[in-house]
């Protein structure tokens, strides 16, 4: 199932969706004000930017992204850029949220002439976890399992809102030659709701069942972008310190523009990546809580530089990275390929040069 892209119809929709939750979520004032906030940015400065930067600004000294995105993709990424840095996270998680989510992905199914989704899915309840699970084929057995884990900076971003893309994703699988292929995507806790270790331990909890699910651990790939690969990456250490568990290492890794680094130094803004490293640094002191360390491994994985401890946490086929050079998490991200590549475990990356690479 894969739809066509992004169009004006759809943010149309979107926000129709969006408004009537917002003072339902976070208050009626609380919406009002943050409406009234964005003002001067979506009349003045937004039109002022947007305009000078693509077609009053040289070519060379226009920024990777600018010169590879079209109006459209412009114009999103620099309302995301703002909404990232400026809105705060409570009213943030509603845009990303299920009840918001869920009504767009269906109205993208109408209008792509689908009146009822393609793909078998369901909400997954268990003790220690929540989740998203989708097949080709309810009445088989898998032959491979995606466990996705989404991204947000811990303080945003639901599974829900990554249907589309997942369901994409199994397509894909399909095409390229597997029978039945799944995945499992984990609703794990926000922030402030709940902070380290809860969200390993959500992901934990997610992939002892898929071990339930798969035919054996090496069917089993681990996928995440940002937070999300933060998470995959810590699950990974997690399950190599479990004598039970080492011999049931999943094939292959797929971290996604990780944060591999909580807090970092090198977390810096770029002209191309809508995330802003201050917002970033309050998440992520949000996720490591009272009771963490950001130098801790399994809090920040690419603190982590036991080579050891990285041999036995590489998954069986090894690991593929995919990040964008103009992202901020691009240093940090290539520091942790470049120590994995020292384990001597089978690292594979792919960096998108001159753009941040997003789903």
């Amino acid at each position: 199932m894969i739809l066509d892209q992004i169009a004006w119809s759809d943010c149309i929709v979107f926000l129709l969706c969006l408004v009537p939750q917002l003072p339902l979520r976070v208050g009626l004032f609380k919406t009002i004000n943050c409406g009234l906030t964005a003002l001067p940015f979506l009349l003045l400065r937004l039109p002022y930017q947007l305009v000078r930067e693509r077609y009053f600004t040289r070519h060379d000294q226009k920024s990777p992204f600018v010169r590879e995105a079209t109006l459209f993709q412009d114009l999103v990424i620099r309302c995301v850029r703002y909404a990232f840095a400026r809105i705060p996270a409570s009213i943030g998680k509603v845009f990303f949220s299920k009840p918001v989510a869920l009504p767009f992905f269906y109205f993208r199914l109408l209008r792509n002439g689908d009146l009822r989704c393609p793909t078998h899915w369901r909400e997954i309840h268990r003790e220690g976890f929540t989740g998203i699970y989708m097949i080709h084929d309810e009445t088989a057995r898998p032959d491979i399992v995606v466990y996705y884990c989404h991204g947000g900076g811990f303080s945003m971003g639901s599974a829900y809102f990554y249907m589309e893309f997942c369901m994409a994703w199994l397509d894909l699988l399909k095409a390229a030659g597997y029978e039945n292929p799944a995945l499992f995507a984990l609703e794990y806790t926000l922030v402030p709701e709940a902070t380290y270790p809860t969200q390993v331990q959500e992901a934990l909890a997610g992939y002892k069942w898929l071990l339930t699910l798969a035919p054996s651990p090496e069917r089993i790939v681990l996928a995440g972008d940002s937070a999300g690969a933060t998470l995959i990456l810590s699950l990974l250490l997690c399950l190599s310190n479990y004598t039970s568990l080492r011999n049931k290492m999943p094939g292959l890794a797929m971290p996604i523009s990780p944060w591999t680094a909580i807090i970092s130094s090198k977390n810096r803004n770029t002209p191309s990546d809508y995330l802003d490293a201050d917002s970033l640094r309050l998440y992520g002191q949000q996720y490591i809580g009272t009771n963490a360390s950001a130098d801790d491994a399994m809090v920040s994985p690419g603190k982590c530089q036991d080579l050891s401890w990285w041999r036995r946490a590489s998954p069986t086929q090894g690991w593929y990275f995919i990040y964008g050079a103009e992202e901020v998490f691009a240093p940090e991200a290539r520091d942790l390929v470049a120590l994995l590549n020292k384990s001597g475990g089978k690292v594979e990356s792919y960096e998108e040069k001159g753009a941040e690479w997003k789903e």
